[in-house]
């Protein structure tokens, strides 16, 4: 069977007073990584087995205190052969 990896990026923005406490709480997030943060923009990646499970993520990060929107702008979807199979 396939692996299937939906990877995603998005802006999030939140007022930027609260930029770092909300890039914090980002990181804690399973399979989410922050890499970019200045202004009020934070830049994150997003990892998961479907494409409504990066959705859901997205969503709930949207309405975290202190975030005004969260944007998906790219997905990319990695279908990994099992490499122990015999083609």
């Amino acid at each position: 069977m396939d692996d299937v990896r939906h990877i995603s990026s998005a802006v999030v923005m939140a007022f930027p007073h609260r930029c770092a406490e909300v890039a914090v709480r980002l990181k804690a997030l399973p399979d989410t990584e922050v890499h970019y943060v200045q202004d009020g923009k934070i830049v994150i990646v997003l990892e998961g087995s479907s494409t409504g499970e990066v959705g859901s993520r997205l969503a709930a990060i949207g309405l975290m205190d202190g975030v005004l929107a969260a944007n998906l702008v790219f997905e990319q979807i990695d279908i990994q052969d099992d490499p122990g199979a015999v083609p």
